[in-house]
């Protein structure tokens, strides 16, 4: 299911003289293990999102740099199951998939899933 999609706002500017958009990714907990961290706390990206970038185009680009994360985030091409990854707060599948447009300003947020019992 997905929610409406949001447009970026016309301010009137010209395209050109625009900041290139940005989109928020934060790796929580266990994930900062691959990227560099320590496995606790958190790490901030600040990543691209041009004309037509996707939560799957923004992942891809991080996880590029990233090949730990590359390996632990991705299974032949779609998400494995022990990151889970949110899209402004809600959870992915929920309001947006792999597939949905980004926009600057949009949050992207991967936790690590915590299992047992």
């Amino acid at each position: 299911m997905r929610g409406p999609e949001r447009r970026p706002a016309d301010r009137g500017a010209p395209a050109a003289a625009a900041a290139p958009a940005r989109v928020q990714v934060e790796v929580i907990s266990w994930v900062t293990k691959f990227v560099g961290g320590d496995g606790t706390g958190r790490r901030l990206f600040d990543e691209p999102a041009p004309p037509g970038a996707t939560v799957r185009s923004v992942l891809a680009g991080l996880s590029g740099r990233h090949p730990e994360l590359h390996a632990a985030l991705w299974h032949d091409g779609e998400l494995g199951e022990h990151i889970e990854v949110l899209v402004n707060d809600a959870v992915l599948g929920v309001d947006h998939t792999l597939d949905s447009p980004v926009y600057g300003g949009d949050r992207i947020a991967l936790l690590g899933q915590y299992m047992g019992g």
